[in-house]
Order: structure tokens, then sequence, then C-alpha cells
């Protein structure tokens, strides 16, 4: 199988690791194979699965924004956030339940990946040590309401990497998360999802800023030798390219672009 990304709809019930160990076992031994953002087991949707030398570039797919279709169940608390946490009923149903939008301060849930100590914090959970993560920036760019019945709400939400879901649901009082679905993550949509196709690194990378190569600067980035800007589009992170084949990803460096990930030569 050619290096790449698969777009994988992940089922309830199982891992992310669960579905890249399944990738894994149906390649030749010793291809790598990874992901870019873990959903919880409970949820459903979008997991991009990184195949071979497109595990290099996970940094730059776990950076992209992510779109989630969430169920929240009012008047009631989970420990963790969801609804394979110990339920706990309270009747108290907020009247119009809403999810603030733009730069908010959010704490990680408890049953979380988040190191404290070098440890993650679901583990310290697991013992009972009631162990708080730092709050950190996240950004919700759209949280629409999208229906009301009863005990369940329902909401379409767009927002940054890093942004916990449960912990939004939670947010809104005494609520968790029932159903959790990812819709899309960046220019990548769940409708788009074929565990059978993998979409090459240079199209997966498409959203990134392009410098076009010469010949021999072609060459050079082969080998790692940095470029000049020339006018590149203001970025982190940008394709170097030549006659349409991606050469490397490259970052700034001063006047100059320097390959941090090379895929030609």
């Amino acid at each position: 199988m050619r290096p790449g990304v698969i777009l994988f709809s992940k089922p309830a019930g199982i891992t992310s690791h669960d579905v890249v160990a399944g990738v894994r076992r149906s390649l030749p031994r010793g291809t790598k194979v990874g992901h870019a953002g873990t959903l919880d087991p409970f949820a459903t949707g979008l997991l991009l699965v990184l195949v071979g030398r497109a595990t290099r570039v996970q940094r730059y797919l776990l950076a992209l924004p992510k779109t989630y279709r969430a169920v929240a169940r009012l008047g009631w608390r989970s420990d963790t956030g969801d609804r394979d946490g110990a339920l706990e009923h309270t009747g108290r149903i907020p009247a119009d339940p809403s999810i603030p939008t733009g730069h908010l301060m959010q704490r990680p849930p408890a049953y979380s990946a988040v190191k404290v100590g070098g440890e993650a914090l679901y583990k310290k959970a697991r013992r009972g040590e009631a162990i708080e993560g730092e709050a950190r920036p996240v950004t919700v760019h759209r949280a629409q309401r999208t229906w009301l019945e009863g005990d369940r709400a329902a909401f379409e939400i767009e927002c940054s990497a890093g942004t916990y879901i449960r912990q939004l649901i939670a947010d809104l009082g005494d609520a968790y998360c029932e159903r959790l679905e990812r819709t899309a993550i960046g220019p990548f949509g769940l409708d788009d999802a074929d565990p059978d196709r993998v979409v090459g690194v240079g199209e997966a990378l498409a959203f990134l800023p392009e410098r076009p190569l010469s010949e021999d600067e072609a060459r050079r980035v082969a080998h790692g030798v940095r470029v000049p800007a020339g006018g590149a589009p203001s970025a982190d992170a940008l394709r170097l390219t030549h006659g349409g084949e991606l050469i490397a990803v490259a970052e700034p460096r001063g006047p100059e672009l320097a390959p941090v990930v090379v895929f030609a030569g």
C-alpha cells in the first residue's frame, strides 16, 4: 500500500488504537501506521489513519479544526462526561442550553489522556485521585443547537484541535455527552470515508500553502538543503513542490524555508 491517509469511519465500541491495529495487520510487516486525532470509544465518525511516510506529517493533520455532531442528555451527570461513565440523575435541566463560542479556557476532563506529572489523567481518575489538568486555550468557531426535545439537546460544533466536546457538554450544567460523531477534520469529510482508499500525501496536504521549486531547488531540497522563501505565503508550514510532485514540507527559518519532512530523493 502506498503511503498516505485513509479516511476511516470509526464505529462505536472500539478505540482509535483498535482501528490502527486493524489497518496495520492488513499491511506488510513493519509498515508504520498511526492516526491524527483520537476518538473516544463511545464516539463515531472520521478518523484519519496515516500509513507509511504519512506518519511523519501527523502534527500538521493534528492541528486541523474539527466538526462534530453531539447529543447532550440533560438533567444527568457522568463522571467520565459520556454515556460510558457512572451516571447520576439530577433532574436539573437548563431552560435554554447553549455552548459559548470564541476563545475559551478549557480544563481537560478528568478522564482524558492529558498527562499530569507524566501520567494520563484517566489513570489517576481510575485510582480515585482528584487531579485536575491545567486550563488551556481552545476556540469554538461555531456551536449551533439543532434541536431540543425533553431532556436531550443536539449540537453541531466546529472547534480548534484539542477541544474536548465532552467538557463543552458538561459545562452546560447537569449534562453528559450521550452521542458524538466527528463529521469533518479540516478539509476531510466523513462522507468521503473509504477504508479501501489511500489519499496520497501530496493530496492530503493540499491545505498547506505551496511554494513551487525550480528543478535545481528540487534537487537541493531532496537532500535537505534550505531554499529562499522566494515570496512564498506566510505560514507555519508549506508544501515544496516540483512538477506537481510533493518534494517536502518546509517551515520558515528567517528568509529561508527549511525542509523538515522530505519525501523525494
